[in-house]
C-alpha cells in the first residue's frame, strides 16, 4: 500500500509540474495554477508517505 501511495505521489508532482510549465509556456494562467495545486498536492501526499515511514520503524 505505502509504494502504491508513494507512486501516486510521484505521479500527481509530475503531472502537476507538467501542467504548470503547460499553462505558463501558452500564457494560460488558469492551467498554470491547476498544475501548481496538482503538484502541492503530490508534494503533501509525499511527506505524508514519508512521516508514517519514520513511525514504522
Amino acid at each position: 500500500m505505502a509504494r502504491e501511495a508513494k507512486g501516486k505521489a510521484k505521479k500527481e508532482q509530475l503531472k502537476g509540474k507538467t501542467k504548470g510549465t503547460a499553462g505558463r509556456t501558452v500564457g494560460n494562467e488558469s492551467m498554470a495554477a491547476e498544475g501548481q495545486a496538482e503538484k502541492s498536492k503530490g508534494d503533501a501526499r509525499q511527506a505524508k508517505e514519508k512521516i508514517k515511514d519514520v513511525f514504522k520503524r
